[in-house]
């Protein structure tokens, strides 16, 4: 299957999308990973890529999808998750065409909903292990009280610089500008599924899952 997740800066997206590629062998499409992938890689992509970045230029939606052409040409497994593309509806409407010239389809698009206020309170909490990247939540999951992490006993307690509250207001912001026409785009569609982004992990992950099964089993 291929899918789209969409959502917030904070939703949940990165950590859902690792929990199919765990569970469901997909592939992971994140644009920031594939552009450093590109950059580090040497091809001919790859030294349009940095050329772009070192000029501190935008990439294209041309270049983007071209690494995603690139992609979608190798080895599919389970399928492909968009993580962070399409972010507008010119990107989703060259994202379908890719798709249709790859024999390609788009099964499912999983939006993480979320309240704003609640969103950011979540976010301003959260914190890291520097060591190995377990979540942290000063409401929901504090650090233990020995300060170190309860998965590897590391002390580096880390904090994303622009997790403050006026931080995320204006990325969410941005994103209603430019990402959230999608929604409709696709409920238009009928490809749209929306769960709740600020449930427990584990809910939200059964209600992916089931959303995934549904579309799987073409009811």
């Amino acid at each position: 299957m291929n899918i789209i997740l969409l959502g917030p800066p904070g939703a949940g997206k990165g950590t859902q999308a690792h929990h199919l590629v765990e569970t469901r062998d997909m592939i992971q499409l994140s644009t920031g990973d594939m552009l450093r992938e590109a950059k580090d890689s040497g091809s001919e992509m790859g030294r349009i890529v940095a050329d772009v970045m070192a000029r501190g230029d935008l990439v294209t939606d041309e270049i983007v999808i071209g690494l995603i052409r690139e992609r979608l040409q190798g080895e599919k497994r389970g399928g492909f998750i968009f993580d962070g593309f399409p972010r507008t509806l010119a990107q989703a409407d060259a994202l379908a065409d890719l798709l249709e010239e790859q024999d390609e389809t788009l099964d499912a698009v999983i939006e993480l909903r979320v309240d704003d206020e609640a969103l950011v309170e979540r976010i301003t909490a959260r914190s890291t292990c520097g060591a190995c990247g377990e979540v942290y939540n000063d409401i929901t999951k504090p650090w233990p009280a020995d300060g170190k992490c309860v998965k590897c006993g590391s002390t580096d307690i880390r904090r994303r610089a622009d997790d403050t509250a006026d931080a995320l207001r204006n990325r969410l912001m941005e994103y209603y500008k430019k990402t959230s026409p999608l929604i409709g785009y696709y409920y238009a569609h009928g490809q749209l599924t929306t769960v709740d982004g600020l449930g427990e992990i584990e809910a939200v992950q059964t209600a992916i899952e089931g959303a995934l099964d549904r579309e799987g089993s073409g009811a």
